[in-house]
């Protein structure tokens, strides 16, 4: 796609969830001509802290797919986000207004009026990440004008079904995706068969039923990888020791587990 002189161009890019391997050719080809990639990191980076990790991961699918040196990085430092606020969807708010304001500006610097800069997503841009929010959020406000491409990518539920070789859903079964956060908020009648993403507490120890079955994985598709599965009575104690292990050690950590009635 073609954007009308004068308009920069940003690719929402979907990587993954971090083996280069997973990148499909789509995105391979939307990451070549681009002119810069905007990484949104927390200010610390230093040898072995998790920003200096996560952009290490992603400079690990660009050397494989572009080449070492055919790629330039802007780091856009991520504004704070209180972790317990009062009102939790409007901190989200807050910080995503905040966060589009620091990428619209580095647009702004590091793009030619019709350059093509690109955001490396984990998983899919379309399954719970806020990146299409904040580049909406650009554009309305048309202080830079900006077309938006979109590239789909592997997601971490797809990717934890294949390594555990299991399906999603049993015959006829649906399936709800949520977060760690609104895990105790899932009505009976459609827990049946849980995807949850986003969940640092291990929330199924308090939520879940003993005789429930637990697919866990972290680091999918990685060297890195981690699965455990069983019951939430016979592994739960486990997963929450493997993972806060596994994020002590790497500095970071991204998991995400299905969760089935029997």
């Amino acid at each position: 796609m073609t954007s009308p002189a004068g308009v920069r161009t940003l690719r929402v890019i979907g990587i993954g969830p971090g083996d280069p391997r997973q990148i499909t050719i789509e995105a391979v080809d939307a990451m070549t001509g681009v002119d810069a990639f905007f990484v949104l990191e927390k200010s610390s980076r230093g040898k072995g802290s998790t920003t200096d990790t996560l952009i290490g991961v992603r400079e690990q699918i660009c050397d494989r797919h572009l080449g070492a040196g055919n790629y330039r990085f802007v780091e856009v430092v991520d504004p704070p986000r209180r972790s317990d606020p009062d009102d939790y969807d409007a901190e989200v708010r807050r910080w995503h207004d905040e966060r589009a304001t620091r990428i619209e500006d580095a647009l702004r610097a590091e793009l030619a009026d019709d350059g093509v800069g690109a955001i490396l997503v984990w998983g899919d841009p379309g399954l719970y990440d806020s990146t299409l929010r904040i580049a909406d959020a650009i554009v309305e406000r048309g202080r830079v004008p900006l077309q938006i491409e979109v590239v789909a990518g592997v997601t971490s539920a797809s990717a934890l079904t294949a390594a555990h070789r299991i399906l999603a859903n049993r015959i006829g079964e649906p399936i709800l995706v949520t977060t760690g956060r609104r895990l105790a908020d899932t009505p009976p009648g459609i827990d049946t068969n849980q995807i949850v993403m986003l969940d640092a507490d291990c929330t199924f120890r308090h939520t879940a039923a003993p005789d429930d079955h637990i697919w866990w994985g972290a680091y999918l598709g990685t060297p890195h990888e981690i699965l455990i599965s069983g019951t939430v009575g016979d592994v739960g104690d486990r997963i929450a020791e493997e993972r806060a292990r596994a994020r002590a050690e790497h500095g970071w950590i991204m998991d995400i587990y299905l969760l089935r009635k029997p």
